[in-house]
């Protein structure tokens, strides 16, 4: 556990014992599951892929005792306890749902977006409560270190009344290449992150209207690429997520300026910072509060950063779920409720209108 000037930006390891069984073998497992975990001595019993050899060269480098040559073989594994899906949308339902059927299995941790629809979304949730399992999501932003220190400002109200919070993304993401056979891409796969956190922050929005275009520098075919969504909450917050996700040009000797940065603005302060994961930096915070600074500007300062120590807190929130009986953090009931607000933006695209969350049936 750190701490920063009495905040807390990354939480306890307080639960690490349970045996994790890992499908996936791409960056977003080798590069951040598996390097978090090494980090918190999560124990990571087994390994498997869409390809063996793939899952075999990720297992030497992170020391994995068994290969499995079939996600389906892996779920089979009675040592594996929590299984940890990396796996592309389309395919994950069957996992989940193999997983589900799974007597030694206590929990799943699935990616996001669960689903590619919000009715399988919610039959995901609906059958894991059936099964009396617990099914967690991956909203690894929700462990962004600027997040949880801007949470607990915004908990201890050094803000004030909250007036308007915005997000605004100049950065390239990872499109991992089965991306390019869906029909949705930026607000499902990464305005998802923002969307989700906005909900952390402030809780559930009343509306949204969402604005897109297509980006003539992406290379593939897509409808939604640039967005622009505008949330209203019940209690008057206005937010603003905005995402470029080409921040081009982006050749060899051009200058790109790539970045991810937000701010917060109530009554009495206001706080400000950025995403660190665009150049591997840790992420920042820097506010000021009538109240508790003096109107002078505090800069909480951590080492750790959103990828890969973010994924620390996801694997332990649910090992603490298992552990205690009481429900994760990040519970595929509450996650739900993010894919409707991405539904809500692809309706009010495909309307021209702002579409109140009521209208989204969960």
């Amino acid at each position: 556990m750190h701490t920063a000037n009495g905040f807390t930006p990354d939480p306890p390891v307080r639960v690490n014992n349970y045996r994790i069984g890992c499908i996936g073998a791409g960056m977003i497992m080798a590069e951040c599951h598996l390097a978090a975990y090494r980090e918190a001595g999560f124990l990571v019993a087994a390994i498997a892929s869409r390809t063996e050899a793939k899952a075999r060269e990720v297992a030497l480098r992170w020391d994995i005792p068994t290969v499995h040559a079939t996600p389906s073989a892996l779920i089979s594994d009675t040592q594996c306890e929590i299984i940890d899906i990396a796996f592309p949308p389309d395919q994950q339902p069957a996992l989940i749902r193999q997983a589900l059927r799974a007597p030694h299995v206590k929990a799943i941790l699935a990616q996001k977006p669960l689903a590619l629809t919000l009715e399988e979304a919610k039959a995901l949730r609906d059958e894991a409560a059936a099964a009396g399992k617990i099914l967690s999501v991956n909203q690894n932003m929700r462990y962004d270190q600027s997040m949880r220190v801007l949470k607990q400002i915004l908990d201890r109200r050094e803000l004030g009344t909250i007036v308007i919070a915005t997000i605004e993304m100049r950065a390239i993401p990872h499109w991992q290449s089965f991306l390019e056979g869906y029909d949705r891409l930026t607000l499902s796969n990464m305005s998802v992150h923002h969307l989700d956190v906005l909900r952390f922050l402030f809780g559930d929005p009343e509306t949204i209207t969402t604005v897109t275009r297509t980006d003539p520098r992406t290379t593939f075919d897509h409808k939604d690429g640039i967005t622009v969504s505008t949330l209203t909450f019940p209690n008057g917050v206005l937010a603003v997520s905005m995402e470029d996700v080409w921040a081009g040009p982006r050749e060899d000797g051009f200058d790109s300026d790539f970045y991810i940065k937000w701010r917060v603005e109530g009554t009495d302060g206001v706080a400000q910072g950025s995403i660190g994961w665009p150049d591997g930096s840790p992420s920042t915070l820097t506010y000021a509060s009538r109240k508790t600074t003096g109107g002078k500007w505090v800069t909480p300062e951590w080492q750790t950063m959103w990828f890969p120590h973010a994924f620390i807190g996801v694997m332990e929130q649910l090992q603490y779920a298992v552990n205690s009986g009481e429900p994760p953090a990040l519970s595929v009931a509450d996650n739900v409720k993010t894919v409707a607000l991405v539904e809500a933006g692809y309706r009010s695209i495909a309307e021209a209108r702002t579409v109140r969350l009521s209208e989204i049936a969960i």
